[in-house]
């Protein structure tokens, strides 16, 4: 077989060609990044030979959390879990493939991050509207609650990332949160469990990093923030 031939037959990266999941600081993270070692790299390879950009990825997994919230608002709950797992994809896609193509910019991060706190408002805000509509009072107030504690976690490094502390750890994070609605919405009777296991965990979350923040402000002079925002 020539070389040409080769080439034609492995056209691209192979999943074994490609890096591993990115290390994270969350609960579930490194068990998840084992079991789904090899599936991330097959579907990164996937995604890197469908020449999509990371701006699409990032618009992609926006739109799929726009579709997920219409579905919560007009009464739905197995259908939005199940479209958690693409938009969680495509939010961890996005990153992994800027990386490959060298294509990283202060731009696409900071765009990734501000959608993704978008994500987060639809998502848990249309879990409050839907809950508040069938009168599950109790659920609702979890929902909001967790939209809150879900922003303040984000804000929390944001500002302490604005004075140059770098702030990455936290028990519960998105990729957490995200588990937690996939089971609450996909299985009878778990929503509500799971609103409270992202309530108290979440506001754990936040206590751990703004202590870190503030010990780690406490230890020498950091960066002056500008004024505003």
């Amino acid at each position: 077989m020539t070389g040409r031939n080769r080439d034609e037959e492995h056209p691209g990266p192979r999943p074994r060609d490609m890096p591993p999941p990115r290390e994270s600081q969350g609960a579930a993270a490194p068990a998840m990044r084992r079991i789904f070692d090899w599936p991330y790299r097959a579907i990164l390879a996937g995604v890197y030979r469908s020449g999509l950009s990371p701006l699409q990825l990032t618009l992609l997994g926006l739109a799929t959390n726009v579709v997920i919230g219409w579905l919560l608002v007009t009464g739905h709950g197995f259908l939005p879990g199940l479209l958690l797992i693409p938009a969680g994809l495509f939010d961890v896609m996005d990153g992994a493939i800027a990386r490959l193509r060298g294509t990283e910019s202060r731009f696409g991060a900071f765009l990734d991050s501000v959608l993704d706190r978008v994500s987060d408002v639809i998502l848990f805000g249309c879990t409050f509207w839907m809950l508040s509509g069938q009168g599950e009072r109790t659920a609702a107030a979890l929902a909001l609650a967790t939209l809150v504690i879900s922003l303040s976690v984000s804000h929390i490094r944001a500002e302490a990332e604005s004075v140059g502390i770098e702030l990455s750890e936290g028990f519960f994070q998105r990729l957490e949160r995200y588990l937690a609605m996939m089971v609450g919405l996909m299985f009878p009777n778990m929503l509500l469990p799971m609103l409270v296991v992202l309530t108290v965990l979440g506001a754990i979350t936040v206590v751990q990093r703004a202590w870190n923040a503030l010990s780690r402000a406490a230890d020498g002079p950091v960066a002056q923030p500008e004024a505003g925002g």
